[in-house]
This record gives structure tokens, sequence and C-alpha cells, in this order.
């Protein structure tokens, strides 16, 4: 093969794959990583939309602040919130205890027509270290945390709001 027609397929072959990388990536408002696989998940008897619209009223109704809501992707996340001090916190540098402090996340994913699969996921850092990826320093609360009733009563609300599927029997 000749040196211009090998650049000429080289050439096509970059463009063709950089249009392909640039069609391929989705525009969303959801974090790069998804939810512990330890979080509470649920099945609700509404479309995705509908449940995060409702979080967005629910989250406030918790003394939450949010920090991301979009109902077309589907997901919440609120602010940095401590449960004793019942004060939200835009600037993580600025809480007082780190280990109280909760972060609560909601992936509202399609599952039948009709029906959402929920995962909420309280999390907490016990650990600063600005040398390290936020997400690598959080945890899943405990059940006896604050932040884990705060989830729970958000489900229920929810539970309560749109209903669970009935089993098939």
């Amino acid at each position: 093969m000749r040196r211009w027609a090998r650049r000429r397929v080289v050439t096509a072959v970059t463009v063709g794959l950089a249009g392909l990388a640039a069609a391929c990536t989705p525009v969303t408002t959801r974090p790069d990583f998804r939810p512990d696989p330890r979080a509470p998940v649920i099945i609700l008897d509404a479309r995705p939309e509908r449940v995060t619209l409702e979080l967005e009223t629910l989250v406030p109704a918790e003394s939450l602040a949010l920090a991301h809501l979009n109902a077309r992707d589907g997901y919440v996340e609120t602010t940095w919130y401590d449960p004793t001090r019942h004060q939200s916190y835009g600037d993580e540098r600025a809480i007082a205890d780190l280990s109280a402090a909760v972060k609560i996340r909601c992936w509202a994913d399609p599952w039948v027509p009709g029906q959402t699969r929920l995962t909420v996921e309280p999390v907490y850092r016990p650990r600063s270290d600005p040398s390290r990826a936020e997400r690598d320093l959080e945890f899943i609360v405990p059940e006896a945390h604050p932040g884990h009733r705060i989830a729970t009563r958000l489900i229920e609300k929810l539970k309560e709001k749109f209903g669970t599927p009935k089993s098939a029997l």
C-alpha cells in the first residue's frame, strides 16, 4: 500500500472513531459511579420522573438541602447534613463533625413500565483526606446513624405515596 493511501485510511479511521466517541457520550447529571450495592433498594409503582419530583418535596421536609436534582435523569443528591446540629453544609470544609454528617443520593431507574427501582444511598465520611477522591472515603451509614433513619423515612414516605408492586402469586 502506498504511503499516501495509508495516511488516508488512518485519517478516516481516526475521524470515524472520534465521531463514534462523541456520539456515545451521554449527557447526564448523574455521577460517574454506581450506587453502593449495600444501599437500600425499593420498587415503587410510579415512573422515575414522578418519584424524583416527589423527592424534591420530601428532601427539604427532612431539613436537607438539595445539591443536585434532575427528574429526567432520575437523580437526587443532598448537600452534607449534620443531623445532630440540624444543619446543611454546602462546603464540606465547614462541617464541624465530619463523621456525623450524611449525604443522601437517590437513583430512580426505570424497572418495568410504570415502575421505578429506587436506590437510596446514605453515606458518611469518617475522615478527610484531600489526596483521595471523595467517593473513595464514603461509606454507607450504619443502622444506628441518624442518617440511616432519615433515608428510611424517605423510603417509607415514598412507599405510602406510590405503593409497591404486588407480588405475583
